[in-house]
């Protein structure tokens, strides 16, 4: 069965591929479907902008669609960048530009007040209705960024119980620890239901 992921972000969408496509979905993504108007990102939660992409994407294609929304939420920052996590510097997308104004912004927080937490909310919109799911993966903010994997804050983001920054993890290992992975698993029986 065919399955859409509404992500153009070629690593996002790896790591989407990965924990789905296991499952024997055949696994498309924005590229490779038809074009279609694409909302943009306005509501104030991340189960709202991931249901409202899995929405569209099931709408404009036919095709049972999976989208998520995620970001990091950071304790010293009351919880932002949140939603605009992507966006943080101005630039949507400018991992670079989003790592450096978070690290200005915690320059002076000491390292026992760096706590943060990816969150990440995958829905699913389909022929047998709409479901929305929410995974968290605690840790803290380092200082400098460490590793080349992954992408976004990964390289800033030490997971509970590591030493390890997230960019210094396999592809494998973040798959089983992260925001992603946990929301994506819990949508698991969701997808599962439709493929019967």
């Amino acid at each position: 069965m065919k399955l859409l992921l509404a992500s153009r972000n070629a690593k996002k969408l790896g790591e989407l591929r990965r924990i789905v496509a296991a499952e024997g979905f055949s696994v498309l993504g924005l590229d490779d479907v038809p074009a279609f108007p694409e909302a943009p990102e306005t509501e104030p939660t991340f189960e709202g902008n991931a249901l409202a992409k899995a929405r569209d994407a099931f709408a404009a294609t036919g095709l049972p669609s999976v989208a998520d929304d995620s970001g990091i939420s950071i304790d010293a920052l009351n919880g932002m960048p949140g939603v605009l996590s992507a966006r943080w510097s101005g630039a949507h997308g400018n991992d670079q530009a989003n790592l450096e104004l978070v690290l200005g912004q915690l320059r002076d927080v000491p390292d026992e007040r760096r706590g943060a937490a990816f969150v990440c909310a995958a829905a699913f919109a389909g022929p047998g209705g709409e479901t929305v799911v929410r995974g968290e993966w605690r840790g803290r903010i380092i200082r400098e960024p460490r590793g080349e994997n992954g992408f976004g804050y990964d390289p800033i983001f030490v997971p509970e119980g590591y030493e390890v920054t997230s960019a210094e993890l396999s592809a494998e290992e973040k798959d089983k620890l992260s925001h992603r992975g946990r929301a994506l698993r819990l949508l698991l029986p969701h997808l599962r239901e439709l493929a019967q």
